[in-house]
């Protein structure tokens, strides 16, 4: 996670390692991830109908593949638009280059080597006590800001760093060991997921204002800390219960101790957690289930969705009807072109890149800036966080992931403007 300085730019070893991959296995990835949707369905099926002994004895497998119908029909879905795609057969609508074909081509490949590398080595994260220190360390800004615990600023570093997925993956790992309650699960997932640095930069290239990058991610910065105090105070996610995956009580005590300071405790429990480990096979054994939980509970979930969601934005008019209630808001806040500017406001449910696609179009640098600014605010997109947060543990439904896109937009869209009325 710690950024470092690559071939002139500042990234973080795990974007390096899954590049590398990328690379090398480039003319293999669509292969192999349509190879991973095809077995996740097909497995899925046989343990539907067969129901071996092994489930019982074996709860990762039985979380893995005992799924719920919708989710089964999910993954068959993702197979079949992922073979479609590779043999490029069917509907051209499904396999086109910006349909299934971004998916499979360009995202799918990216979450593959993502993942094999962030779930690895998650454990290091999660085990030898870096979440306990940062947890006493930071809680008295978690918990008044955004009430939450102390170690959620280390989701939120990884996604800013790293990638919004890492800080997907993490969080639902930490959920399922109880140390978020749903509410917290559910605002940590949807509101420090962030877009990292690295493809802020290729939002704002796109929209051909790269020469504006900083004010551009202060910009977005101010605008997802508002989002981020605001959101998890309103419906849909004020209401969700403060218990805990099992509905046990609090596991987990925030109190700093008597005669403890912040960083001493925040040691001690670390060394504690650190001592707990049970050996080098125990880590390799860890995270090869985050990763095979990552490639066959998330891939074909996101697949599936993100292919819908991208055949919705560019083959019918529904995401230009849905963004024409924003022309007057825009028109209010005097942003120029605001009948283009209103379709990309809502088509980045679909996917977080197409509205600086559109906004490439548009001649005011003021609209462009606006547009890229928004799209990286919003978080919630279907081709990569959505789905995942959905195929996640994390207990967020799509409703929910529709009404909080919305409230994101809104709530960021006047600090936005503000800012690049001032800018421009």
């Amino acid at each position: 996670m710690l950024p470092i300085s690559y071939q002139g730019q500042m990234t973080i070893p795990i974007a390096i390692l899954s590049g590398l991959v990328q690379t090398g296995l480039a003319n293999f990835l669509p292969q192999i991830m349509t190879s991973i949707t095809v077995i996740t369905f097909v497995v899925t099926i046989m343990i539907k109908m067969i129901r071996p002994a092994i489930l019982a004895r074996n709860p990762f497998l039985k979380t893995l593949f005992d799924v719920s119908p919708i989710w089964v029909a999910a993954r068959a879905l993702g197979a079949v638009y992922a073979v479609l795609t590779l043999f490029k057969i069917g509907p051209e609508w499904i396999w086109s280059e910006n349909t299934g074909g971004l998916l499979l081509n360009s995202l799918l490949p990216i979450l593959f080597s993502v993942f094999l590398f962030a779930g690895m080595f998650l454990p290091l994260l999660l085990n030898f006590g870096l979440l306990e220190l940062f947890g006493a360390l930071l809680v008295k800004v978690m918990r008044p800001i955004f009430n939450l615990p102390g170690r959620s600023s280390v989701d939120c570093v990884a996604s800013w760093l790293g990638d919004g997925t890492i800080g997907v993956l993490l969080t639902s790992k930490q959920y399922e060991e109880g140390f978020y309650t749903k509410r917290e699960a559910a605002i940590i997932g949807t509101t420090f997921s962030v877009v990292s640095i690295t493809f802020s930069l290729v939002v704002i290239s796109q929209v051909g204002l790269e020469h504006l990058f900083v004010p551009f991610y202060l910009t977005v910065t101010l605008a997802g800390v508002v989002a981020a105090i605001v959101c998890p105070r309103i419906p849909p996610l004020s209401r969700k219960p403060d218990s805990y995956v099992r509905n046990e009580t609090k596991p987990h005590s925030e109190l700093i101790p008597e005669g403890y300071t912040p960083f001493q405790w925040g040691l001690t429990q670390a060394l504690e957690k650190a001592q707990s480990n049970k050996g080098v096979k125990e880590f390799f054994i860890d995270g090869g289930k985050n990763i095979l939980d990552m490639w066959m509970g998330v891939a074909p979930i996101v697949m599936a969705l993100g292919t819908t969601a991208l055949m919705i934005a560019e083959y019918t008019p529904v995401f230009q009807w849905l963004g024409t209630p924003f022309i007057p808001l825009l028109e209010l806040m005097q942003i120029p072109e605001a009948k283009a500017a209103s379709a990309t406001l809502v088509v980045g449910f679909a996917d977080m890149f197409l509205p600086s696609v559109m906004a490439a179009s548009i001649e005011s640098e003021l609209t462009r800036f606006v547009v890229a600014s928004v799209s990286v605010t919003q978080l919630i997109y279907m081709s990569e966080v959505g789905g995942l947060l959905l195929g996640s543990k994390i207990p967020v439904s799509f409703k929910d992931l529709v009404i909080i896109f919305l409230q994101r937009t809104i709530i960021t869209l006047p600090v936005i403007v503000i800012i690049a009325h001032i800018i421009f």
